[in-house]
């Protein structure tokens, strides 16, 4: 088939995908104006059509100088002008990785890899030197774009002799400032404009294949074993298609970016998601200028991991607690969602400092990447925000479920809403329903990368097998209870959820984190519950004092009443039996997951 023929083909399926939402019964599906993309590069082209002097981006590129902004016409002739030069270099048809900080440079550096040159590789930035060398060798990684303080490390790669690298590219290099064997991301963008001005049409040509791979990407779970992703330009643009019919993206809408790029969920969610859109990206400069950022970009719409939103959360209420309005606060909510009705918002008279934390025009909270405690979600949006939580996986490129912006037809508890376009079913229920939640649908991925078994393992009959488990309402909501390796089957055959007891336990104001396991008790005939607790010491010294924080046996005395209250309220099978106290930080994946199977995160 030619070209022309396939791409006409790509055109009336993904046109064919529109009509479907456009008509679509489901009640919660209310937004009507996705437009057909083929690909990432259709994408890319048709938004600069349509919104071309929009602010696509907005940065800091010199401390102290304000944020800049970049409209949509000028990062696709910086795409255009870096993929013409990658192409140049002899990258096409290669695999080319992108690392480092959330930047307007890594952003087009993965659109000039993916849309044109050859296979884009996102790869963790908290990952070691010797994991990103395993990642660049398996994925036969031909060059790399990196920020700065990569540089010396891919050096020491490449002059290794062990990767098949060629080409290295420092996106903080100016042009002129190339160092020995690197190049600059600025010098390139400046060559391959000049060989675009003389008329090499390489890349704004070049041929894309919506089904072919086109990203792999490596998962960073919590087992320690990274499998290579592998989703083409339709994974991701069905998502782009599907997800704002449901939860609405204005064209004046920024982005906070905040979350790691490399990530599937802030790549498509809060960098494509965007650009298909017509809104702008504001990047955060790291999370300790999170606050600062918020109030200089003022920004609508924030997509963070629940871990950010409970800070956020819990910060906020102990400021109110030491001034002593937490009684205050909540009655002003209560009351508010009366006032509201009748045109009265009382939040932004009385809680005004609350809410100028997000920076005073913060729209819409979105939560992914684990389940939140709904009680947060509420207290969000009884600030007045659309604070809503989305469920996906890397290999659903990642969105499988997503709650409306509707408050009517909002679930706190639950993951989301099944994405139009998708399917869901509970396989191996139990007698209370609870089951692996399998989906299927044109996102799921293509495969794992050379990995032909495993790939096997979770895709069958088309049905993707997430490893959650959890069930389905009758108006395809879904409810996660927990993951399917983490379940702890005791002596006598029955189940327990950690997520389940760690959920409880995350309630109380003296824990800041905790991990629920299991272990044989002395005899090795039953199953005895262990929690393992990180103490709030801040709260814990408000109530016991700081000398009496600091020693662990009161603390440990303090945090088993917490688990007393909530045994209190458990079957004997599932209740608490043993408590630890950990002060350190928990070993977490760069998802910020504690990783469940380390020795190291189940004692002090």
């Amino acid at each position: 088939m030619e070209y022309r023929e396939l791409k006409e083909m790509e055109m009336k399926r993904a046109e064919a995908v529109i009509e479907a939402l456009n008509t679509s019964k489901d009640p919660y599906v209310v937004y009507k104006t996705s437009r057909p993309i083929t690909d990432l590069k259709h994408m890319l082209n048709t938004s600069v059509e349509l919104y071309a002097d929009n602010v696509a981006f907005r940065q800091r590129f010199v401390k102290d100088e304000p944020f800049r902004e970049i409209i949509y016409r000028e990062a696709l002739d910086t795409v255009n002008g870096l993929g013409t030069a990658l192409i140049a270099h002899g990258l096409k048809g290669k695999r080319i990785s992108v690392i480092g900080e959330n930047c307007y440079q890594w952003a087009t550096s993965y659109l000039a890899a993916v849309c044109g040159t050859g296979v884009v590789v996102p790869l963790d930035k908290e990952l070691s030197a010797q994991e990103l060398k395993q990642l660049v060798i398996e994925a036969d990684v031909a060059a790399v774009l990196f920020t700065k303080k990569y540089e010396e490390m891919f050096k020491d790669m490449m002059a290794s002799g062990d990767t098949k690298l060629e080409l290295l590219v420092n996106l903080n290099g100016s042009a002129g400032d190339e160092a020995e064997g690197i190049l600059s991301w600025e010098g390139l963008v400046e060559e391959g404009k000049k060989l675009v001005e003389g008329g090499d049409r390489s890349f704004i040509d070049a041929e894309i294949y919506a089904d072919e791979m086109s990203v792999l990407l490596f998962t960073s779970g919590t087992t320690g074993i990274a499998k290579g992703v592998m989703l083409s330009h339709r994974n991701i643009c069905e998502d782009l298609m599907s997800a704002p019919t449901i939860l609405n993206v204005n064209t004046w809408d920024i982005f906070f970016s905040v979350l790691p790029v490399h990530h599937t969920y802030e790549c498509t969610c809060g960098f494509l998601m965007p650009l298909y859109k017509g809104a702008s990206i504001a990047y955060c400069e790291g999370l300790k200028y999170i606050v600062k950022n918020l109030a200089e970009v003022r920004p609508t719409m924030l997509l963070a991991v629940p871990l950010i939103f409970e800070n956020l959360y819990n910060n906020i209420m102990k400021n109110v607690r030491k001034q002593g309005k937490e009684g205050l606060v909540r009655k002003v909510l209560a009351i508010n969602k009366v006032t509201k009705k009748i045109g009265l918002d009382l939040n932004k008279l009385l809680l005004k400092d609350i809410l100028k934390v997000f920076g005073g025009r913060m729209r819409v909270l979105i939560s992914g990447g684990a389940a939140i405690d709904p009680a947060i979600l509420q207290f969000f949006n009884d600030l007045g925000f659309i604070a809503v939580q989305g469920y996906g996986l890397t290999e659903c490129a990642p969105m499988a479920a997503l709650n409306p912006d509707q408050h009517k037809n909002m679930r706190n508890s639950s993951v989301g809403h099944l994405l139009p376009g998708m399917e869901v079913k509970i396989e191996d229920k139990n007698e209370d329903g609870i089951g692996e939640i399998c989906v299927k649908g044109p996102n799921v991925m293509m495969g794992y990368y050379n990995m032909p078994e495993e790939t096997a393992k979770v895709i069958r009959d088309g049905w993707f097998h997430t490893g959650d488990l959890g069930y389905v309402d009758d108006k395809d909501f879904i409810y996660i209870t927990g993951r399917k390796k983490n379940v702890i089957i005791t002596a006598n055959g029955k189940n327990v959820f950690p997520e389940e007891l760690e959920y409880y336990l995350g309630r109380s104001n003296l824990v800041s984190e905790s991990m629920v396991w299991a272990q044989e008790d002395e005899a090795g005939q039953d199953t005895v519950i262990v929690a393992t607790i990180k103490p709030d010491m801040e709260e814990v010294e408000a109530v016991i004092g700081k000398e009496a924080a600091s020693d662990t046996a009161q603390v440990e005395k303090l945090l088993w009443a917490e688990v007393d209250k909530i045994n209190e309220d458990l079957p004997f099978f599932k209740k608490i039996k043993k408590v630890t106290v950990r002060r350190e930080e928990f070993e977490k994946t760069t998802g910020k997951k504690i990783k469940r199977f380390v020795e190291s995160n189940k004692a002090e």
